[in-house]
């Protein structure tokens, strides 16, 4: 059973970063696609940010975060990264994250909160 643990929320001001972590209980990173998805309260769970498994680790980011977050991966350490820059209100969620697509290997989740 795959299980993902995320890390690293907390409260920032907007304009303020953010840097989530998300291990897994196995070797999965450089298998499978990973990505980052937020559930913002009262809205669906979207994708955020995907990275491949191949080494070139390509990336895709939907349009509201581009050019403020960087997904990226060590494979040999089992890691998903998330970094946030310029973060907004619009950015509070839970953050999760899971192959891609998902499977619903969802962990607790690490909740991200942007305000002044």
């Amino acid at each position: 059973q795959v299980q993902f643990v995320e890390s690293g929320g907390g409260l920032v001001q907007p304009g303020g970063s953010l840097s989530l972590s998300c291990t897994g209980s196995r070797n999965i990173f450089s298998i499978y696609a990973m990505g980052w998805y937020r559930q913002a309260p009262g809205k669906q769970r979207e994708l955020v940010a995907r990275i491949t498994s191949t080494s070139s680790g390509s990336t895709n980011y939907v349009d509201s975060v581009k050019g403020r977050f960087t997904i990226s991966r060590d494979n040999a350490k089992n890691i998903l990264y998330l970094q946030m820059n310029s973060l907004k209100p619009d950015d509070t969620a839970v953050y999760y994250c899971d192959v891609y697509p998902p499977k619903g290997y969802w962990g607790q989740g690490t909740q991200v909160t942007v305000s002044s």
